[in-house]
């Protein structure tokens, strides 16, 4: 299986790829793409740094594990491929950008738009089996992400940082709070919106404003 990496994240990364952590990892996919139905496609796992070059990293949202349905999943978070139903927490996300910012619902799912102008979708698990959500946590995937988060905090800085639910939260330890922006909100998930955990956060013009202060360009949710 290659790594397929935009070059900027491989320098960065590179000494993650030769611990044995991630060598466990590669196998254990190697093994499970060949044996089992998953998702994203093999070609696409590391989209969320193909889209965003570290360079290019202004924004970062962290979710849990790529969608395990057929087709769903891009390799990046919360995103899906077009031709695919909205899922239920990216259309409260949506709905959120309608009431924050006065946009309309969009046409389409796939979050590469997003990903395109700096906004790293990055999923803390990178890999799922179909149909078994969770298949492919504890592989290795959560200490090479939070690897991903804690080089961004300590290479960059002025990095706008949302954290939707407690999972996000946790996975936000690996940043420093004194060079960054971070935000945080319940997730998107109708059973966290419905009990008034999301709506009203006004993250998307919250970062807007923030980029516009530290004159980095701003982001067309």
């Amino acid at each position: 299986m290659l790594i397929q990496l935009h070059f900027s994240w491989h320098d960065v990364l590179k000494n993650e790829f030769e611990k044995s952590y991630f060598q466990e990892l590669i196998s254990f996919l190697k093994l499970e793409y060949a044996t089992y139905s998953c998702f994203p496609k093999a070609d696409t796992i590391f989209s969320a740094f193909n889209h965003c070059p570290f360079d290019k990293v202004n924004v970062v949202i962290i979710g849990q594990d790529p969608y395990h349905g057929l087709g769903q999943a891009n390799g990046l978070c919360f995103s899906v491929n077009d031709g695919n139903a909205f899922p239920p927490s990216l259309i409260n996300i949506f709905k959120e950008i309608q009431r924050d910012l006065d946009l309309p619902f969009p046409n389409s799912g796939n979050l590469e738009r997003w990903a395109n102008q700096g906004v790293l979708l990055l999923n803390a698990t990178l890999t799922v089996r179909e149909s078994e959500a969770g298949s492919h946590q504890n592989q290795g995937w959560e200490t090479f992400t939070d690897a991903v988060i804690q080089k961004i905090s300590e290479e960059k800085e002025n990095v706008v940082f949302l954290l939707w639910g407690g999972f996000a939260k946790k996975k936000g330890k690996h940043i420093d709070r004194t060079k960054h922006h971070v935000l945080e909100t319940g997730h998107p998930s109708p059973l966290s919106a419905n009990r008034g955990l999301w709506f009203g956060n006004q993250h998307f013009s919250k970062t807007n404003i923030f980029l516009r202060k530290k004159g980095k360009t701003l982001i067309n949710w």
